[in-house]
């Protein structure tokens, strides 16, 4: 597997991440008519924190532009 296909794979996973922690927001301010779920905001949190991550590693997996970035 090459580091593209790497990168993909994770575009799609991070895209399900997204996903969850649209379903759990959803989800924690259905829950009571004046505040959301403390519990599951934490959680929606954590998966968007997470879904941050893979994305990051999606962007050191795919070839550096050097027009833009200076590594020197």
């Amino acid at each position: 597997m090459s580091a593209e296909e790497l990168a993909e794979r994770l575009e799609s996973i991070a895209e399900e991440i997204a996903d969850l922690a649209l379903d759990t927001l959803r989800e924690a301010s259905s829950r009571t008519e004046a505040m959301a779920d403390p519990v599951l905001v934490r959680q929606e949190r954590r998966l968007i924190r997470a879904r941050n991550a893979v994305e990051r590693a999606v962007v050191l997996l795919r070839p550096v532009d050097h027009g833009f970035i200076d590594e020197t």
